[in-house]
C-alpha cells in the first residue's frame, strides 16, 4: 500500500500564491509519474499538471505560466506552487502517484484531497 497525504490547502485573496505539498509513504519500489488534479463544484476532476519520473512537465492550458509543478524524489513528494491565483482556482486538490511495488505491481494511488479557495 501506498499513502499520500496532501498539504498546503487553504482560503487566499485573488492574486495570492499558495503551495501544495504531497509526500508518499509506503512499501513501494519506484514513483513515476506525479499529478495534481482538482475538482471544482459542480464540475469535472480535471488534471492540472503532471511530472514524469525524468521530469517531463505538463500543464492545463488554464493554469500554464501560474502553476509550476515540482517533484523531491528522496522525500517522496510531489509539490503545485500556485501564482497569480484567481476564484476559478477554488476546488479540491488531489495528488496522485503511479508507483511500483514490489513483484512489479503497478498502480495509481490518490491522495485525500486539499482545498484550496480563492476570494474575490
Amino acid at each position: 500500500q501506498v499513502h499520500l497525504v496532501e498539504s498546503g490547502g487553504g482560503l487566499v485573496q485573488a492574486g495570492g500564491s499558495l503551495r501544495l505539498s504531497c509526500e508518499a509513504s509506503g512499501s513501494f519500489v519506484s514513483i513515476n509519474n506525479m499529478a495534481w488534479h482538482r475538482r471544482a463544484p459542480g464540475k469535472s476532476r480535471e488534471v492540472v499538471a503532471q511530472i514524469t519520473g525524468e521530469n517531463s512537465l505538463n500543464y492545463a492550458d488554464s493554469v500554464k505560466g501560474r502553476f509550476t509543478i515540482a517533484r523531491d524524489n528522496g522525500r517522496n513528494t510531489v509539490y503545485l506552487q500556485m501564482s497569480s491565483l484567481k476564484p476559478e482556482d477554488t476546488a479540491v486538490y488531489y495528488c496522485s502517484a503511479h508507483v511500483t511495488l514490489p513483484g512489479n505491481y503497478q498502480y495509481t494511488s490518490w491522495g485525500q484531497g486539499t482545498q484550496v479557495t480563492v476570494s474575490s
